[in-house]
């Protein structure tokens, strides 16, 4: 299988690397958006800045540059870009007759002053109805993936034929991919779930205790299963990989971006302080608040969504955001 991934960041390096590792010898290239950083990866053949330790193998090519002409003969385009990035690339890939996947999680921010901000498959069916496209997910740091460490991933898209390809692509001894048809759930679990990450971080930094995360976690699961519902999605999504588990790893994990912003707001770091020490990018920061409106829009309760916003926006202060959630009328679960 011919397999060509769009950005050289973590995810999208992590992804080449375990789809070039496959025992089926796929011929896959890693494309980068710098000629320089293209040519920084090859000399070094590692991608040092997001995946120190990490070596690629001699099957995987690095490529800079023009991107159109490597779609040619290619079975599969897995965009390993950020969400903001998203629609670009849909825009200049509508048309296509190569299959796409996104490996990004979120929300896209609001476009324009009253259109909400949509998730990949509501961007996708806007600038580019007919290609045929779906999302790789799942709870996974892309560390442990490009070290093939065990991982599961959920391939979720409305065409069967995709998420065949996908299963075909990365389904190995160390990475097991599981079919989805419900890419609504699948994407609110993504997204969601750096919101309540962040909330999480803040919990654990501010010392709460065991029993207070266990609360926050579950609470939060009721929510993105809220949200989810009244876009369309299933209820057992949310009981699989890219639903709880995706947030439990992300709640919980070292390795999460979202999770450390809360740890250092409980520090008593401004945001600012907290995103530009990471290096990366940690997509709740910048869903959380497209999550509140769409919450709100539609008419579901999200107490946890909307305290990490007046958290981020400076609205409260770590303590008081707790206080004000404990403080809440009673109710039944």
């Amino acid at each position: 299988m011919k397999i060509v991934v769009i950005g050289a960041g973590a995810w999208g390096t992590a992804m080449a690397l375990s789809a070039a590792a496959h025992p089926g010898g796929h011929h896959v290239t890693l494309w980068a958006r710098d000629p320089a950083q293209a040519a920084a990866l090859q000399a070094e053949r590692a991608n040092a800045r997001y995946l120190a330790g990490v070596h690629f193998p001699p099957s995987l090519h690095i490529a800079g540059g023009a991107w159109a002409p490597l779609l040619a003969g290619a079975d599969l385009l897995v965009l390993g870009t950020p969400m903001a990035a998203l629609r670009g690339w849909l825009q200049q890939l509508a048309g296509s007759p190569v299959p796409v996947a996104w490996l990004c999680k979120g929300f896209e921010a609001q476009q324009g002053a009253d259109g909400p901000g949509l998730l990949a498959h509501e961007v996708c069916a806007q600038v580019a109805p007919g290609l045929v496209a779906g999302a790789l997910s799942g709870p996974s740091f892309a560390l442990e993936v490009a070290r093939g460490q065990p991982t599961a991933l959920v391939a979720a898209s409305a065409h069967a034929p995709l998420r065949e390809l996908l299963v075909q692509a990365f389904h190995s001894p160390q990475l097991r991919v599981y079919a989805n048809d419900d890419l609504v759930g699948v994407e609110v679990g993504g997204a969601v779930k750096n919101v309540l990450a962040i909330a999480t971080g803040l919990c654990d930094g501010l010392q709460l205790g065991l029993n207070a995360r266990a609360a926050l976690i579950t609470r939060g699961l009721a929510e993105m299963t809220r949200l989810g519902l009244a876009l369309g999605a299933r209820t057992d999504t949310f009981m699989g990989l890219s639903g709880l588990g995706d947030l439990v790893l992300t709640a919980t994990g070292d390795l999460s971006r979202n999770r450390r912003v809360g740890l250092l707001l409980a520090q008593g770091k401004t945001l600012d302080e907290a995103v530009q020490s990471l290096g990366h990018v940690a997509e709740g920061v910048y869903c959380a608040r497209t999550v509140a409106a769409r919450a709100r829009a539609l008419g579901v309760d999200m107490p946890l969504a909307h305290a990490v916003v007046q958290l981020l926006d400076g609205q409260l202060a770590a303590r008081d955001a707790v206080h004000r959630l404990m403080e809440r009328d009673p109710r039944g679960e």
